[in-house]
């Protein structure tokens, strides 16, 4: 009897074991086999991700977004903050512009960087951050300058989207293609016709504009608390 009690114990405990080596097992074969597809093969990866995401300069920049324009044609995205979402058309004139806003929204660039400079009854600027991810992802992407494109009638009216140029050795001023501002002055700031490129504008969310635009800021014009763009995602 003893022995019959004996080997019953000890054939559940082997069967409770197994139902828990499974469920490990199972997890460990999900990871395991999401390692081997990073591993296995890393030169189908990498061949992957330089054919549809190769790194840019400038000159390689244009060729690409010519190329770019004939088969993305999405011109409207949300921009969502935690003062609420603020959704934007991107100008099918201004082209290399829409589809360089276009290309790292898909590559999902903007995600977590900020809204870094603001500056009340004038404008807020976004796409840059404090925190190495934002690096990261440049380096991935490339670095490069797009040309201006300010002969097409748009001007920096309230609520229109503009591209800054770059911080560097730039007397043409070239655009800065991971930033962009939105016009928020009263009137517009068309003292800056003709220096920037007016690539889009605010179709919904102006209110979450002014209500960035009022947040206290440092003598940098940085907000004291951080404005994080949460997610760009593209609408149409």
């Amino acid at each position: 009897m003893r022995v019959v009690l004996f080997l019953s114990i000890f054939f559940l405990f082997l069967s409770c074991e197994d139902k828990h080596s499974n469920k490990k097992n199972s997890l460990k074969t999900k990871d395991t086999i999401t390692v081997v597809k990073k591993v296995e093969k890393p030169e189908d990866t990498i061949k992957d991700i330089t054919s549809e995401f190769p790194i840019l300069d400038s000159p390689t920049a244009m060729e690409f977004y010519l190329e770019y324009d004939k088969h993305h044609k999405e011109n409207k995205v949300r921009i969502t903050t935690d003062f609420g979402d603020i959704d934007i058309l991107l100008f099918d004139e201004t082209k290399f512009h829409r589809c360089n806003f276009i290309y790292l929204t898909k590559r999902k660039y903007f995600n977590g960087t900020q809204f870094f400079r603001v500056i009340n009854n004038f404008m807020i600027q976004g796409g840059n951050g404090d925190d190495m991810a934002t690096a990261i992802k440049r380096r991935k992407i490339g670095k490069y300058l797009l040309p201006r494109d300010t002969n097409r009638g748009f001007k920096h009216d309230r609520g229109t989207v503009s591209m800054p140029s770059s911080d560097i050795e730039n007397p043409h001023k070239l655009a800065s293609p991971y930033q962009f501002f939105i016009v928020q002055q009263k009137g517009g700031a068309h003292h800056l016709n003709g220096d920037y490129t007016v690539f889009g504008k605010v179709i919904k969310g102006m209110d979450v504009v002014d209500k960035i635009a009022a947040v206290k800021t440092d003598e940098a014009d940085w907000p004291l608390k951080n404005i994080y763009i949460r997610k760009v995602e593209i609408l149409n």
